[in-house]
């Protein structure tokens, strides 16, 4: 029987090192370790009156603690004392040395016990109404050092998804934004803490509706397309995955461009766990939407991104997983039963949706031509915009050639789509591309401007024809 979707995602574990600490967590655990290693000289900022002696008493106390039982003994009297202590110290110590080992100790201590993230709910004689469990860490991500970053935001994640109370406004906007920030920095060493921090907030439908606000998606979409490692495929598709449990975002999800991001990977990437996760996702765009047309389109789509030939490929492997048989039955079935009601309007409005345009059938088709060009003015001229935009963004040169020629098609099948072209801003850049460097795209686009500056094109063709006739003498 299947999980419903919430179901399905309470079975996976939140705990942000299950799937094993240094493959989930990379560069942040590993130097981690070394850093537990380490000793810090409390006694030296005691001296100092750096810190208080209650700070002092308790902090030594807990540094030495070696188990879970020792650090529960000490908070069954103490628990009050141990979040004022931590908050303390993280206010008043500025060295990243000492800042680095105060974080772990507080990230290790929550990592052992998930009820512990209460000790950090402020009480109720708080001088600011603002005050919640996260505000006194969210400061620390400004820090230049990347470790105390990526810890503090680790600790934040915690706290955000392991308390009673969730983080909402401008904390969770800004938290997000930096995560999402974070994803986009170049050889960014702790990426992997990073997608998993969004791997734990994701699980809740709140933070994802907030992560889709500031542009999230597109930012993961824009990571995968990069090609990283097959580590970090895993955990930025995994967050679509969990994304695709809302309805609302799994039938806006494609507008993204997933689909054929998720294609390429399908058919690059040999890992099992990416391959799982992967069906999962495609699994979602189609049996979520809870409009029939939408996930039409997603199953035309995934045709058209050549999902079926990797599926044939998958069901020649053994996998002992059966969620990933169950999801390639499934997928397998639902795309062939697309393939039988796919028209040719359908494959080619999915392919123009796709932006992966080739010379398949339909565009050199004139009965496709003749029958379905007015259907490119549906939904606000939707196609036509998209071929106007990929002229003027892709880079592509088998793209370019196929958009120019289409728009020209359209324009010698439609009596007013010059006027239209024009209106949309079509024909200015067909003209930028009579430059181009592919003679191709070139070619393309010269047909495409001589049919945008006559009024019956098939009418001067047979007038070129007969002129070229009359003028060869005939021979005798």
């Amino acid at each position: 029987m299947e999980l419903a979707p919430n179901t399905k995602l309470s079975t996976l574990s939140d705990d942000i090192e299950k799937e094993g600490i240094l493959d989930a967590t990379g560069a942040l655990q590993q130097r981690a370790a070394q850093i537990r290693g380490e000793q810090v000289n409390w006694m030296c900022y005691r001296q100092g009156n750096m810190i208080t002696q209650e700070d002092y008493d308790f902090i030594i106390a807990f540094d030495k603690a070696r188990d879970k039982k020792g650090r529960d003994a000490i908070l069954e009297t103490q628990a009050h004392q141990c979040s004022k202590t931590f908050l303390s110290l993280l206010g008043h110590i500025s060295k990243d040395q000492t800042l680095q080992y105060i974080l772990i100790m507080i990230d290790d201590m929550l990592q052992e016990d998930k009820s512990r993230v209460e000790l950090f709910k402020p009480t109720k004689h708080s001088k600011k109404k603002t005050d919640s469990l996260w505000s006194p860490f969210l400061s620390l991500l400004n820090r230049p050092d990347g470790f105390i970053t990526n810890m503090t935001s680790r600790i934040i994640a915690k706290l955000a998804c392991w308390s009673k109370e969730l983080m909402d406004g401008s904390d969770l906007n800004f938290y997000l934004t930096w995560l999402k920030d974070q994803l986009r920095q170049p050889n960014n060493e702790y990426i992997q803490s990073v997608a998993r921090c969004l791997q734990m907030m994701l699980r809740i439908d709140e933070y994802r509706l907030a992560f889709v606000a500031v542009d999230g998606i597109s930012k993961l979409v824009t990571v995968l397309a990069g090609k990283g490692n097959y580590q970090i495929q895993y955990q930025l598709i995994f967050c679509i995955w969990v994304m695709t449990f809302n309805v609302t975002l799994a039938e806006k999800m494609n507008k993204f461009n997933v689909i054929p991001i998720l294609s390429d990977i399908l058919s690059e990437c040999p890992k099992e766990k990416v391959t799982r996760i992967i069906l999962a996702t495609l699994k979602n765009l189609i049996e979520k939407p809870e409009d029939s047309s939408i996930s039409r389109d997603n199953a035309i789509a995934m045709v058209q991104c050549k999902v079926l030939k990797q599926l044939d490929i998958l069901q020649s492997r053994r996998f002992d997983d059966p969620d990933i048989v169950e999801d390639l039955e499934f997928l397998t079935e639902t795309l062939q039963t697309s393939i039988q009601d796919l028209s040719s309007f359908d494959e080619y409005s999915t392919e123009v949706k796709s932006g992966r345009l080739e010379w398949s059938p339909v565009h050199n088709s004139e009965k496709f031509w003749r029958e379905n060009t007015p259907r490119l003015n549906e939904k606000n001229y939707e196609l036509l915009k998209i071929l106007i935009y990929l002229l003027e963004s892709s880079k592509d040169p088998l793209v370019l050639s196929v958009a120019a020629h289409d728009i020209g098609e359209y324009v010698r099948h439609y009596p007013r789509g010059k006027h239209i072209i024009e209106g949309l801003g079509g024909k200015q850049q067909v003209m930028h591309l009579l430059s181009h460097d592919d003679p191709n795209v070139r070619y393309q686009a010269l047909l495409c401007v001589q049919k945008l500056m006559v009024h019956n094109w098939e009418y001067l063709g047979r007038q070129l024809e007969k002129e070229t006739s009359q003028a060869i003498p005939a021979k005798g």
